[in-house]
């Protein structure tokens, strides 16, 4: 009997840009709404905030003097943050369809878990040089929901990738 398992060696495989534009966008959605439910809900802090420090990136870190709502500060931290989510969606697909670690669910989220523990010290340990506001909000809650968006960019990926694209 043979017993045949996985490997996942590199191999010459492109990734489904699609289904992997799309999975980042999906998982920047739940990791808005989870860091608006955690603001809003457990810290007590105003949801705004996050709103406007992501919309610092674009329109600079004067845009962090107010914690009122406005649609143009909102418009911008929404396309940045969507921009960003489908972007690592493609990044994460091109490490995943390389190394077949689509070969499976638990695989491409346990791949996915891992980008987004890397995408959590990457933003929040290097990018934090040039957009130092980012460090108030370092911690468990901001590096679970890093876990979570990797891991459903990975899930999402691998539920619509089509599983005939090989160059």
């Amino acid at each position: 009997m043979e017993l045949h398992m996985q490997s996942h060696h590199y191999v010459r495989r492109q990734p489904d840009w699609t289904a992997a534009a799309v999975s980042g966008l999906a998982a920047g959605a739940l990791l808005l709404v989870l860091e608006l439910f955690w603001s809003s809900m457990v810290s007590g802090v105003n949801p705004w905030i996050a709103t406007r420090m992501i919309a610092g990136i674009l329109m600079g870190q004067d845009v962090l003097q107010s914690a009122t709502f406005t649609v143009g500060t909102v418009a911008a931290a929404l396309v940045i943050h969507f921009v960003l989510g489908a972007v690592l969606g493609m990044i994460l697909a091109a490490i995943i369809a390389p190394f077949t670690l689509d070969s499976s669910l638990g695989m491409a989220m346990l791949a996915g878990a891992v980008f987004g523990m890397v995408v959590y010290f990457f933003n929040f340990y290097v990018m934090t040089l040039a957009f130092h506001w980012f460090v108030e909000v370092r911690g468990w809650h901001t590096f679970i929901g890093h876990l979570i968006f990797g891991m459903a960019a990975a899930a999402c990926y691998w539920k619509l990738e089509s599983k005939d694209v090989s160059h």
